[in-house]
């Protein structure tokens, strides 16, 4: 992932209403949810809603289809992926992580939430 994808999507996440949104998109799974279930889920209103979504599109953190006349929003796994990917690609100075940094790694997942 390059570093100017890599700022795009830390600077889209790093806002509430987004964040909210990508983790519930996140939690939805790749069949996504429709633009009123996203208001909802988040409790933002629907322009809102649009607003925060469209920096989510523009920063490749989220995917939109078309199903009839509803929009449907899933997060982009991919650049997720990526994402986490480069923040952690020189852990343990890019050698298999020790035991040590094994379990900080396993106690900031738990940690997390």
């Amino acid at each position: 992932m390059h570093t100017k994808n890599v700022i795009a999507a830390l600077t889209a996440l790093a806002q509430d209403s987004r964040l909210a949104i990508f983790r519930l998109l996140v939690q939805a799974g790749p069949h996504g949810l429709a633009a009123a279930k996203i208001a909802e889920g988040v409790g933002i209103s629907p322009s809102s809603l649009s607003f925060h979504l469209k920096e989510l599109l523009h920063a490749e953190m989220v995917t939109q289809i078309r199903d009839g006349r509803s929009l449907i929003y899933s997060a982009n796994f991919e650049t997720m992926n990526g994402l986490v990917g480069f923040l952690t690609e020189n852990c343990c100075g890019g050698n298999p992580c020790s035991a040590v940094c094994a379990a900080d790694c396993s106690t900031a997942e738990g940690a997390s939430s």
